[in-house]
């Protein structure tokens, strides 16, 4: 094929966002996906995205054996498809807190302070029903409001305010602290990710080549200048693309480093280990793993009114039919349709988000208490615990050994804790309590011991897919990237995705992964973000 201006490593959340623009701009684009198209009706329902995840469509990623939560070993889905996170995720719409992006701008990212990105995230969004100096109602992504309401997350809206926490509409408002009901990446009772917005709508432009099914392997270079990659199809052929300008690389927070050790950048002593010829020595490749991380509080339903067992005969059938003929119902539900933020330690912001599913849920390595029933999910928003992950190997086939190092820092375990007791507070509450007939796993005491919490915690905790931090923007020694997302020391590369993130932002990250996207585009091209 002739030689692109571009070639971007990755058509999830970041990628999809910053290949629309580029070639908005006029610029030729080849665009890389290791996985499949996005062409199975579970990614675009939005209440069966579950159904994608350990599928051909997703990387299960998985951490070693980690010490602070009894030897463990976490699973972390991500993306692998057209539109990545965007395409197999649960389409909450999150930004994260202001604060969240002064820290980054005072930490030596210059143009990443909230009033930088405000106007990008604005551009960004087609909010059905918010507006003013918040919202953009003209953006490639559509946000909205649930077209279903469970009354298990109904009433929990309803008890957590009994329960002294304010109701909040719009958690990308002027304060975040509150329940409610998330809005989501939807348009019309149909998913809206990175690849059914912006991607669409440059798919029939000659600027643009797209080839999923290709794994890249490495880069390659003439001297520091990144000028092509290398990869592999699914057939095991192997291909090589040239470009003119840059190599972006938005493969996210586990796949970037990876390619980026792969092709001979990052700590110089692994590389020698690995048999990986230098190229140039990044310590910070790798480093700065964070994650959110959550631990299920259930309560048992006297009735059988939560999910379970709704996917099956004429329950399944009468939800299918009601979704076919008007896209309303239970299959438009994004499943996680409630949930909040609480300041449970006195920060004097949210440091917990709770994740509400109105059914028990369990993980990869276990399964989920037995029964109806609701699960409230208490997350730490901002850990203090970092990670690192190396290559296993020199093969690009192989996973990467990750250590997340989960909870290795006590004051994550307080915080989770907190969480914890919070979700109990608000299980108790009139609401639900009449709802239920108990709770499951933990005892409902106020004088169980902190020891019991923590152990409860250390054996339910489980990601809530949100891997950043690998790749950080900044300044200092650790840092892969500088603001405009070059990586140090490197010509014609830049990372854009959740890794470059200094710190992870308080909450989820798919749209803050889209403002990057939209950000680098800015670099590029060299314009103003509003």
């Amino acid at each position: 094929m002739d030689t692109c201006d571009f070639i971007v490593i990755g058509a999830g959340s970041a990628g999809c966002a910053l290949t629309a623009r580029l070639v908005q701009a006029g610029k030729s684009v080849l665009l890389l996906e290791a996985g499949p198209k996005d062409n199975h009706p579970f990614i675009h329902i939005p209440a069966t995205f579950n159904r994608v995840h350990g599928t051909r469509r997703t990387w299960m990623y998985k951490t070693e054996g980690e010490p602070f939560i009894n030897g463990r070993q976490i699973y972390i889905p991500q993306g692998r498809t057209l539109g990545g996170g965007s395409s197999v995720n649960a389409m909450i719409y999150i930004r994260g807190q202001p604060e969240d992006y002064e820290h980054w701008r005072d930490s030596g990212c210059k143009g990443w302070g909230w009033q930088d990105v405000l106007p990008v995230f604005r551009r960004c969004e087609a909010n059905a029903r918010l507006g003013g100096e918040l919202h953009g109602n003209q953006g490639p992504l559509s946000v909205s409001d649930p077209r279903h309401r469970h009354p298990l997350s109904e009433a929990f809206v309803a008890a957590a305010r009994q329960a002294g926490v304010p109701l909040n509409q719009d958690f990308n408002g002027a304060r975040q602290e509150g329940v409610g009901f998330y809005q989501t990446t939807t348009k019309n009772g149909r998913r809206a990710s990175s690849a059914a917005t912006y991607l669409h709508s440059v798919r029939r432009n000659p600027l643009l080549k797209l080839i999923a099914d290709v794994h890249v392997t490495r880069l390659l270079f003439d001297g520091l200048k990144v000028t092509g990659v290398e990869a592999r199809s699914g057939e095991g052929t192997l291909l090589r693309f040239a470009c003119n300008a840059e190599v972006i690389l938005c493969a996210g927070a586990i796949a970037s480093p990876k390619i980026l050790m792969l092709s001979g950048i990052g700590p110089l002593e692994h590389l020698q280990e690995m048999g990986i010829k230098p190229v140039l020595g990044l310590d910070g490749v790798g480093r700065n793993f964070q994650d959110h991380l959550s631990a299920s509080v259930y309560g048992q339903t006297r009735d059988p009114i939560s999910l379970l067992g709704q996917d099956k005969g004429f329950k399944a059938l009468r939800h299918g039919l009601r979704y076919l003929t008007g896209r309303r119902g239970l299959l438009s539900s994004n499943v996680v349709e409630s949930g909040g933020f609480a300041d449970t330690r006195g920060c004097g912001r949210p440091d917990v988000q709770f994740h509400v599913v109105p059914s028990l849920v369990g993980d990869v390595d276990r399964l989920p208490p037995s029964g109806h029933g609701i699960s409230v999910n208490p997350c730490a928003l901002r850990p203090k615990s970092r990670g690192q992950l190396k290559l296993r190997s020199h093969n690009p086939l192989d996973e990467v050994l990750l250590r997340a190092n989960y909870l290795s820092d006590p004051d994550d375990m307080l915080t989770m804790i907190a969480g914890v007791k919070l979700a109990q507070r608000i299980l108790r509450a009139p609401a639900l309590a009449g709802l239920l007939s108990g709770p499951l796993l933990l005892p409902d005491r106020d004088d169980l011991p902190e020891q019991d919490y923590a152990d409860y915690v250390r054996s339910v905790a489980k990601t809530v897919f949100h891997p950043a931090g690998t790749c950080k923007m900044g300044g200092d020694e650790q840092a892969v990237v500088a603001p405009d997302l070059r990586v140090h020391g490197i010509d014609g590369l830049r990372v854009a995705d959740a890794s470059v993130m200094p710190s992870i932002v308080s909450g989820n990250t798919n749209a803050p992964s889209i403002m990057i996207g939209e950000r680098c585009a800015d670099f590029i091209l060299e314009r103003p973000a509003a």
